[in-house]
């Protein structure tokens, strides 16, 4: 008789991996440590040296991380090392208004005490995060990194693809993965197409120091040329996502570090004292970007590779990370069952499950984005008489608070919190 292991040695004697995962960014390495602890291999392929990626210094870069994206984290083994650094959002307050007149009387205020499920999420700066991801990685047998590596070619056949590697070397896989941002080389190469447009304008981002506490306070500050997210960092200090038409972006990012806070003072009011820089100071066009497909044979895209939103909602890696856990779970289950991971049945359930949710996300964004900002006084109105209504009717601000916790929807595994 033929022996069953000798011929499942073979099968992955043809294979260098059974996952690569193209770009190293933060999508990447959790999914790469979601499949290798459900026992995959995986291969992450991080253009940038693992030296860019290792300085503990605070650059200004912060993520806000849903509850259930928290969970996911916790999941795969890392939240503890991190959380000690993570800032609770314990509350939201948007409202609507004019640099230098202060916001309007109507508002929308979300508090977590209202969902009895904790912190609507935390706010954790790209070096914990960051940090603690490599060291797992880097911990785990079932994961081989290559860094400094760029895939410039791929070629799929019946059962597997070949990634071929700037370096000259080559890859094969029975699955790949393209975490690899917007510009996706990956989804490019598989012929997946994009709806893309620009909105005209450039977020800002920054880190401040301030002299009064925030109490774990979110705020979200809608003015006409867009909108001005507050959010809260460990002791008294904010992250902050700053939109701007991109001519004034250009121009203000041109200033010096007090001239930059001169124009964001009036902007950010003086409910926080004194503030102050802490870290560096980014800026990068907004736009929307959204792939037609989220698969293509032998590959799969998720995070921005998929759908690239408007930070308005703060769910761009939120819902990147959605995408992980589906992906991980799909896989994972396939392959317990014993069927090819890579083949055209298993992609359509992860892009059957994600689709829609990213679809609705890149739609809800964009709409908001149009409709919060603009100056058109009728506009104005209706949208401040609905902030309104949605803060009076506790319901309704509950599925709203439910929402910013990722909450909501058919979430996979991970993301409740439960092993694959």
């Amino acid at each position: 008789m033929d022996n069953p292991r000798a011929t499942t040695i073979s099968r992955d004697m043809d294979f260098d991996t059974d996952i690569a995962i193209i770009g190293g960014g933060l999508n990447g390495p959790v999914l790469a440590l979601a499949l290798a602890q459900a026992g995959q291999r995986v291969t992450l392929i991080d253009a940038l040296d693992s030296a860019a990626h290792e300085d503990a210094a605070f650059d200004g870069r912060s993520y806000a991380l849903a509850l259930t994206s928290t969970r996911l984290l916790n999941a795969i083994g890392i939240w503890d090392s991190i959380a000690e650094n993570a800032q609770p959002m314990l509350e939201i307050k948007v409202t609507d208004g004019r640099a230098g007149d202060g916001p309007s009387a109507m508002f929308m205020h979300f508090d977590h005490a209202e969902i009895e499920e904790g912190p609507m999420g935390h706010m954790v700066e790209d070096r914990h995060l960051r940090q603690q991801l490599l060291a797992a990685v880097k911990a785990e047998a079932n994961v081989t990194q290559l860094s400094g590596e760029t895939v410039i070619g791929q070629e799929v056949d019946a059962t597997g693809i070949s990634l071929t590697l700037a370096s000259g070397k080559s890859l094969r896989a029975r699955l790949a993965v393209g975490a690899d941002g917007r510009g996706t080389g990956t989804g490019r190469r598989a012929g997946i197409k994009r709806v893309e447009w620009a909105y005209g304008q450039t977020a800002l981002v920054c880190a401040i120091e301030h002299a009064l506490p925030h109490n774990g306070v979110a705020h979200q500050f809608f003015m006409p040329p867009g909108p001005l997210a507050i959010l809260p960092l460990t002791g008294n200090r904010s992250s902050i996502v700053w939109s701007e038409t991109t001519q004034n972006a250009a121009a203000i990012d041109a200033l010096t570090d007090d001239d930059y806070l001169d124009v964001l003072r009036p902007r950010f009011g003086s409910f926080l004292g004194e503030i102050g820089r802490a870290g560096g100071r980014y800026r990068y066009p907004l736009g929307l970007s959204l792939a037609q497909t989220m698969v293509a044979p032998r590959i799969a895209l998720v995070g921005d590779a998929a759908h690239g939103v408007h930070p308005i909602a703060g769910q761009g890696l939120n819902a990147g990370l959605r995408d992980v856990a589906a992906l991980a779970e799909v896989l994972t289950d396939a392959m317990r069952r014993g069927e090819d991971i890579g083949s055209d049945a298993a992609l359509a359930r992860y892009q059957e499950w994600r689709r829609f949710d990213n679809t609705a996300l890149a739609l809800a964004t964009d709409s908001f984005n149009h409709l919060f900002s603009n100056d058109n006084p009728l506009i104005r109105m209706a949208r401040d008489i609905g902030m309104a209504a949605v803060n009076a009717l506790p319901g309704l601000r509950r599925g709203f608070i439910r929402e910013a916790a990722g909450l909501t929807g058919d979430l996979p595994r991970l993301m409740q919190g439960k092993p694959l």
